[in-house]
C-alpha cells in the first residue's frame, strides 16, 4: 500500500501549479493532505477511484485536512474529541480492518512562541488520543507535525535553537511520542540522512540553497515495523512551500 501526506499550503493554489499532476502520477492508495485552506463548497475535486473525507476550519482560508482513499473505511472521525482541539480541521483518523489511518496537521507555535503554550497541551492531548487508538490496533500517522526532532532535520539548527518548530520543548514532545511506542519511519530506513527536508521558507531563497526543515512525517506503530517497505521524501516536487512525503507498507 502506497501512502502520501503533503501539506499543499493551499489547495485552490496548488492545483494551479501542478497538484493534479502529480496526484495522478503518485497513484497512491491513500493519499493526506494539510493545510487545504478551505470551506466546504469552494472546490470542486473529481478524484474518480478515491472517497474523500475533509475536516474544514471553522476561520475560512486557515488550516483544514482532508484524506482520499482508494479503499472505503470502516469509519472515519474528525477531531480528536476535545471540545478545545477541534474547531481548527486538523485532524482525520480512518479506521481499516488491521490499522488505523490519522493525518494531522499540529499547531504551530508562532512568531515569539506565542502559542507554544497551547501547543504543549495539544500534544499531551493528541498523544493521548494516539495512543488510546494504537492499543485496539496499530496505527499509521502522516501530516505537517511542525516540529524538526534532531539537528539533523534542518539546515541551520544553531540559529532556529529557539524559534517555532525547534524549541527544546516542541523537540521533547516528539521525543515523548516516539518514546511511546511509535516510529519515525523516515529515520527507520534512513537513520544517517542529512541535507532531506520537506519545507523551506519562501524568503531568503531558502529552497535554491536547501536550507529547509524536515517537518512533515510518517510515524508507524512499533508493530509494524516488519510491514514498512519505503519511506521517502519528494524534494522534487514543487506547488506548496512544502513537498510530499511518502510511505509504502503491507497493510
Amino acid at each position: 500500500m502506497k501512502l502520501i501526506s503533503w501539506n499543499v499550503n493551499g489547495l485552490r493554489a496548488c492545483m494551479q501549479k501542478g497538484f493534479m499532476d502529480f496526484f495522478t502520477a503518485a497513484d497512491a492508495d491513500i493519499f493526506c493532505i494539510q493545510e487545504s485552506k478551505l470551506q466546504e463548497g469552494q472546490i470542486d475535486l473529481a478524484l474518480p477511484g478515491y472517497h474523500q473525507y475533509w475536516n474544514y476550519a471553522e476561520k475560512k482560508g486557515y488550516s483544514g485536512t482532508a484524506v482520499f482513499t482508494k479503499k472505503k473505511p470502516l469509519s472515519v472521525s474528525c477531531g480528536i474529541g476535545i471540545e478545545e482541539h477541534d474547531h481548527e480541521g486538523r485532524v482525520i483518523t480512518l479506521e481499516y480492518e488491521t490499522f488505523y489511518l490519522i493525518t494531522c496537521y499540529t499547531p504551530n507555535a508562532q512568531n515569539e512562541l506565542k502559542r507554544l503554550d497551547y501547543r504543549m497541551k495539544w500534544e499531551d492531548d493528541f498523544l493521548a488520543y494516539l495512543k488510546k487508538l494504537d492499543a485496539k490496533k496499530p496505527l499509521i500517522l502522516c501530516g505537517d507535525l511542525n516540529v524538526a526532532h534532531k539537528e539533523i532535520d534542518l539546515k541551520n539548527p544553531k540559529t532556529n535553537r529557539k524559534n517555532a518548530g525547534f524549541t527544546d520543548e516542541e523537540r521533547e514532545k516528539m521525543t515523548a511520542l516516539l518514546d511511546a511506542g511509535f516510529t519515525d519511519t523516515f529515520r527507520w530506513f534512513y537513520p544517517d540522512a542529512e541535507g532531506v527536508y520537506s519545507w523551506w521558507s519562501y524568503r531568503f531563497h531558502a529552497r535554491e540553497k536547501n536550507a529547509g526543515w524536515r517537518i512533515d512525517y510518517f510515524i508507524a506503530s512499533a508493530a509494524l515495523h516488519d510491514r514498512l517497505r519505503e519511506a521517502a521524501i519528494h524534494t522534487d516536487v514543487t506547488g506548496s512551500d512544502h513537498c510530499p512525503v511518502s510511505l509504502v507498507a503491507d497493510l
